[in-house]
């Protein structure tokens, strides 16, 4: 694989300037050109159905962490977009047997895919990877965790030529598996109102935006990255159903398709930026904006979304998704009297959760399920409490239908 690798051949002038507004530089909290995703899988009881578990076989491990760099290249007349650096861990810990035929399969894809070996790994391209197998892994003797008797460990690094990645960077997916798994929340008895017109009553107020109306502007969910990085079984667009996770390096084809043809993987990697960038603003966007203006909407967006949409419709962003799940402090202002959660699922509670102990009203807006497979399949709002108020709809109805409850014109973004 040769960086710079392309993602968009021809960027217009608009799309440009989306650059150098949104995504260039690190002005932001978070610098928008780097993209950035953690998963650990762990066996553990309260797992047992996806993760393999059983009293008799406990241990298994598995951690993905991919970081990559994104900017413009002007090497021809017309800009273009390209990803300039990538780095990518993979951590597997198994019993030895299945270890030692997973690393005979790891040599056997590096000479498959032309990798050439050097003294501090191997090369092709501008890419290196290195392989390190463990008795007992480092991070563990770190934490003070114990290998289960009989298992290994073995990591593999993708990284490219003089991309230099911080200690910090290469500790953190083991600074979140040290937090332990997600602590799923009972759901409360939230209310069910046909539309917002209960926000009436609530004005003004703050909105916390979840990837629901990312979606609704034609990025992929999440999920789709769990199939891009084999985090689990899953081979479908299904969200609602459960997929085993990968727990045996044999079930493992992520290294597999990175040695044997990084090139050709490297187009399902930067599927997920190229269309955050590409995305535009909907009218549910647009609705926020107009919402602002008349002054019902207060604050900045509260938003774990990475695809700056909100900035682009003009409205002021706090980024707010961290990989430690630990939400920083965000603007919770005196004079909002609600918050208002949009298309924001699962781990994301913590702005919620203070806006209640201020004394705010919670409102929802979200289907609460999806289309899969032509039938409507229930995705229930895990964090929703007695007293919250779920209005069961896109985005991209019940804002605009807002805005007309209000007697408020949507202008589009310019």
């Amino acid at each position: 694989m040769f960086l710079p690798y392309s993602v968009i051949e021809q960027l217009t002038p608009e799309q440009v300037a989306i650059w150098e507004a949104h995504f260039a530089g690190d002005r932001h909290e978070r610098a928008r050109s780097i993209e950035e995703g953690i998963w650990r899988r762990t066996q553990d009881p309260a797992n047992a159905e996806l993760s393999g578990w059983d009293p008799d076989s406990d241990g298994r491990r598995r951690v993905v962490h991919y970081r990559y760099k994104y900017d413009l290249d002007y090497t021809f007349p017309i800009p273009r977009l390209v990803l300039t650096d990538l780095y990518l861990f993979h951590s597997f810990t198994a019993p030895k047997a299945e270890i030692d035929v997973y690393r005979k399969n790891l040599d056997s894809w590096l000479r498959a895919g032309g990798w050439r070996e050097k003294p501090d790994g191997w090369s092709k391209g501008d890419l290196r990877v290195t392989l390190t197998d463990y008795d007992e892994h480092p991070q563990d003797e770190r934490a003070g965790r114990e290998t289960p008797h009989g298992f290994r460990s073995v990591d593999v690094t993708f990284v490219s030529d003089g991309y230099e990645v911080a200690r910090a960077v290469r500790n953190l997916p083991w600074d979140v598996l040290a937090g332990g798994m997600r602590v799923k929340e009972q759901r409360g008895n939230p209310a069910i109102a046909p539309d917002l017109t209960g926000l009436l009553d609530y004005l003004p107020f703050q909105v916390e935006v979840g990837c629901g109306s990312s979606i609704e502007a034609g990025i992929p969910p999440l999920h789709y990255l769990h199939e891009v990085y084999r985090v689990t079984a899953r081979k479908d667009n299904t969200l609602t159903q459960s997929h085993a996770f990968t727990m045996s390096p044999e079930a493992d084809t992520l290294v597999q398709e990175m040695l044997l043809d990084a090139t050709g993987k490297a187009a399902d990697l930067v599927r997920m930026f190229k269309a955050c960038f590409l995305a535009q603003p909907t009218a549910a966007h647009q609705a926020l904006r107009a919402l602002r203006d008349a002054g019902h909407l207060v604050g900045p967006v509260i938003t774990h979304n990475f695809d700056t949409l909100s900035a682009r419709a003009g409205l002021p962003e706090v980024f707010v998704r961290r990989y430690d799940q630990k939400i920083p402090p965000v603007p919770l202002l005196d004079q909002a009297k609600a918050l208002l959660v949009v298309g924001l699922h699962a781990d994301r509670r913590a702005v919620q959760a203070r806006a209640r102990a201020k004394g705010m009203k919670i409102f929802y807006v979200d289907p609460e399920g999806l289309m899969e497979n032509g039938s409507f399949k229930e995705y229930p709002i895990e964090g929703a409490r007695e007293g919250d108020i779920i209005v069961r709809q896109a985005a991209l109805t019940a804002l605009p239908q807002l805005c007309e409850l209000l007697n408020l014109k949507i202008s589009p973004t310019s």
